[in-house]
């Protein structure tokens, strides 16, 4: 699969929309579109693997936790990963994601290091797996 996204400008942030098929290519679509911004993300190789598992009571707020969580990894372990593997279970009270994830360790000389991203924003946050498509504004 492709992981093609649109960037767009915003006021202290930097925003992307992504198209897909199903509810799980958005998710994995959008994971792929922030390590790209963060860094050079086609020079990953999937070396090692990581699983992912979160639970929220919106799609959005499954987007933030998700998209947070891979944040959350990469900036206390320097992790980076560019091949996500989505499974979204609905559930009685939400959502359940469980991903597995393909990456290596970060390194600058190789990775190249182009935003820094701060936080991933509930701002314009829209998830619509009708429509094929998901923004998502990460604060930098």
């Amino acid at each position: 699969m492709e992981y093609d996204y649109e960037i767009f400008d915003h006021t202290a942030d930097v925003g992307i929309i992504v198209r897909g098929k199903t509810l799980e290519e958005l998710f994995e679509k959008a994971a792929y579109a922030m390590f790209d911004i963060i860094l050079n993300a086609e020079r990953i190789q999937h070396a090692g693997r990581y699983r992912v598992s979160v639970s929220s009571p919106t799609l959005e707020d499954l987007m933030v936790d998700w998209l947070s969580e891979l944040l959350y990894v990469f900036s206390t372990e320097l992790f980076v990963m560019g091949k996500f593997d989505v499974r979204i279970k609905k559930l009685k009270d939400g959502y359940r994601l469980d991903a597995t994830c393909w990456g290596e360790p970060y390194r600058k000389k190789k990775h190249g290091i182009k935003t820094e991203i701060k936080a991933v924003t509930y701002h314009e946050l829209k998830v619509d797996p009708e429509r094929g498509c998901a923004k998502v504004l990460f604060d930098i």
